[in-house]
């Protein structure tokens, strides 16, 4: 189960979004002369991934912010800059610019702490932006938990595409990182299980008093749980007191 689109247009542009998958794309081209030498990679990322052992053991912390805009791979950058353009567009709509940027950067950071303390002397360097984007994934989830999202569901060479609220598809998607951390050596190498799971629980505290601000469930209510339509209308507290449903 993959998500493709969501059907959410927001008011703003999200220059935030734009400027962060532009940035993770720069540095991603920076490293592609070292993706075909393992040992050149490794000295790459010596400087800038993260390394729980060096935090813990050595009070470097660098790396809890720069591996943030790291990647592995195609498949790596490719896949979190789509969720970053699926879910980010409307967070940043109603958290404004900066107070977005500032929420996606605290998010990775949460998840990075989440992953140094599932492995706090792990010599096995952790790259990419997925925790941070797993806290946007959270803040959608507790800001629209009923916006439609498109996912594709592969079975064996059958493919479909399903509309399904956001609260299903985030919901599945966090049970399966829970899974993956209980079930994964966290020593070894891989998927940063508990980098994701941490990010989207941080990510759902961090959306936590914006939803309040905007009327807690009777934001839910005045939006049936989808992003507001970019004519919405917000009281000088915050709260929405005109909403043009979408059908």
């Amino acid at each position: 189960m993959f998500p493709i689109r969501d059907h959410n247009p927001s008011e703003r542009r999200p220059y935030v979004v734009y400027a962060l998958i532009a940035i993770n794309a720069l540095i991603f081209a920076l490293q592609l002369p070292y993706m075909g030498n393992d040992r050149a990679l490794a000295e790459f990322w010596a400087n800038h991934a993260l390394y729980p052992a060096l935090v813990t053991e050595y009070g470097d912390y660098t790396g809890i912010l720069t591996s943030m805009f790291l990647h592995a791979g195609w498949m790596h950058i490719g896949g979190n800059m789509l969720f970053l353009w699926i879910f980010g567009d409307n967070l940043e709509d109603q958290m404004g610019h900066v107070g977005f940027l500032i929420f996606y950067l605290a998010a990775g950071i949460a998840a990075a702490l989440a992953h140094i303390l599932a492995a706090p002397h792990s010599v096995v360097p952790t790259v990419g932006a997925s925790g941070a984007i797993a806290g946007v994934m959270g803040g959608y989830l507790m800001m629209f938990p009923r916006a439609r999202v498109d996912v594709v569901v592969i079975i064996v060479i059958i493919f479909k595409v399903f509309p399904l609220p956001a609260w299903v598809m985030l919901g599945i998607w966090f049970a399966l990182q829970v899974f993956g951390g209980f079930s994964t050596p966290v020593e070894g190498g891989g998927v940063a299980f508990w980098a994701h799971a941490g990010g989207f629980v941080a990510g759902i505290a961090l959306a936590l008093p914006l939803w309040l601000r905007r009327g807690g469930a009777g934001f839910w209510r005045q939006t049936d749980g989808k992003p507001p339509h970019p004519d919405t209308v917000y009281q000088k507290s915050g709260i929405p007191v005109v909403i043009r449903r979408r059908r």
